[in-house]
Order: structure tokens, then sequence, then C-alpha cells
């Protein structure tokens, strides 16, 4: 007679247990954004050319993760404390000082003067490139700690975009089944905020819930009907400019009054957590007139 099978310890009453985690894959990742940005500006209306501008920029970001080295994985202990302290293995705070850093901001600022962009945009641009070690940091420190200021959005959106090559490619060194739930909307990698959270299946379940880290890319699970700001389930509700039907919402917490974007990805899976937070500007403006705080994180739309 054939022994008896273990139950699976990823099931629970035939039900599987969703991963904690996906760690990006970098290379793959702004590859595959870049193209979405490029379709999104061929039926973007309006902001048709800030969208074909952020395709050329994430593209520059895949080959900029194709071209540098893998950076060395943390130390083994640092993770292991990270682990047992629940707290994410990627200190943001250091980043700002470190060197490595630095000089990728430095070769993504050479590397992006050949892009298309307004002028207003390529003074930005020009100001990152010749800026001093101490605005160079300041820069840094502003985007590893989730605050942009809007007087200065465009100096921050190419830095944050260098800082997103150096965290999905530090992100993409840890091993997933080692990070454990930090708190509610932060990120188990590197303790980001999400950009957006997306409805999808994984693990042979539908409809489960994943946030994206606006700085590393790291997807991980959340609750649905969940605020990713304060953690409330109660007065939860959705807005969409569209329909009920709508494949991008707002969700709203009355608890804390804010709201982030929402995206059913089990209804559309090209839906990108950075890019289609772009292209759906106008639900940003509905929100304004609502005076709800914004409470996803997006470099992209720092400024609107």
């Amino acid at each position: 007679m054939a022994a008896n099978p273990r139950p699976d310890p990823d099931a629970v009453g035939g039900v599987p247990k969703p991963p904690l985690a996906f760690l990006p894959d970098p290379q793959a990742l702004f590859s595959r954004r870049a193209a979405r940005f490029a379709f999104l500006a061929d039926h973007g209306g309006n902001l048709a050319p800030y969208l074909r501008f952020l395709a050329d920029l994430t593209a520059l970001q895949a080959r900029l993760a194709a071209e540098l080295p893998a950076p060395a994985p943390l130390p083994p202990d640092r993770v292991a404390l990270a682990r047992a302290s629940r707290m994410p293995p990627i200190d943001r705070a250091a980043l700002a000082n470190d060197a490595a850093l630095h000089d990728l901001l430095a070769r993504f600022c050479t590397q992006a003067e050949s892009l298309d962009m307004p002028e207003p945009a390529r003074l930005a641009l020009q100001a990152v490139a010749t800026a001093g070690i101490a605005d160079r940091h300041w820069l840094l420190e502003n985007v590893v700690s989730d605050r942009i200021p809007e007087d200065s959005a465009a100096p921050h959106l190419f830095t944050a975009a260098a800082v997103q090559i150096h965290l999905a490619a530090l992100a993409a060194t840890l091993d997933a089944d080692a990070l454990v739930p930090i708190r509610v909307g932060s990120c188990p990698a590197c303790g980001g905020r999400p950009a957006s959270s997306s409805v999808i299946g994984a693990a042979g379940i539908e409809n489960l819930r994943y946030a994206s880290c606006a700085g590393c890319a790291t997807q991980w699970n959340e609750v649905r009907v969940k605020c990713l700001c304060c953690g409330s389930t109660k007065g939860i509700s959705y807005r969409s400019v569209e329909t009920d039907e709508a494949t991008v919402k707002a969700e709203i917490c009355s608890e804390c009054d804010s709201w982030v974007k929402i995206l059913y990805q089990v209804r559309n899976h090209s839906l990108d957590p950075v890019a289609d937070d772009v292209a759906s500007l106008g639900l940003d403006m509905m929100m304004k007139e609502t005076g709800a705080r914004r409470g996803g994180v997006n470099a992209f739309l720092a400024g609107y």
C-alpha cells in the first residue's frame, strides 16, 4: 500500500497559499513597461507626447539594466537580521550615499541626453547631470524617501528613473521566500510605498491583490478591500472615470481620506502598475476634486 502523501504546506483547507512576493527581473520589467508606454502613447490623446517620452525613458532603463553588472547579493546575516526584525533587507536610507548609485545616476543622465524631450525637461536633465555632490544627495534622498517636492518634479523624475534601476537590481538578488510582511502598504524588500496595486491570478487562485513598489518594483500580496495607507477595512469605496467595469479605479479610504489606484489585470493582462497609473491621469484629476490625498507614489506623476 502506498504511503499517504504529506499535506501541502502551501495549502490550507485545499486552498493554495499565495506567495508573499514576486521579485523583479529588471531588464524584462523595464522592457515590458517601455512597450506598454509606447502602446499607450499611440492611444493617449493629449497625453501622448509625455507617454512617448516615458516609453523612451523606460527603454533606456531596460538597456542600462542589461548593461550593468548585477550588484553583489546582500550579506546573509543582514538578510537574516532583517527577517528576524521584520524589516526590509534593503536599506533605502543608505542609498543616498551609495557611490554605485551616484555613478549610475551620472551614466543615466549622459545616455538620456540623446532622448527627444521638451526644452524644460532637457534643462532639468542638465541640472541633474551638472549637480554637485550635495545637490545629487538631496535629489537621491528625496526619491528614496518617496518625497518629491512639486516645484522640482522634473529633476526628481530623472533621478527616480536611475534609482528604480538600482533598486530593482538589488531586489532581484534577494530570495523571495526569505522576505516577511513588514506592515500594510510597505514593500517587504525595500520598505517603499506602492505605485498602485493590481488584482491578478497567481498560485492557482484568482483575484489576488498585489501591491507594486514604486522603487524596486517588487510585488507583494495585500488583502483585498483594505487601505494601503492606514490598513483600515472600513469605509473602502471605489471610483472610476468610466463604468463599473473599468480596469483602473481609485480605492478610497474614508478613515484616512486617502486613495490608491487599483488595476484589474485579471481583465487586461497588459496593464502595468506604473505606466497605466500615468495613462489614467484623468482619474487623478477627478480625485483632486474630492480633496482626498493620493497615497500611491509615482515619480512620473509628480507635479500633476
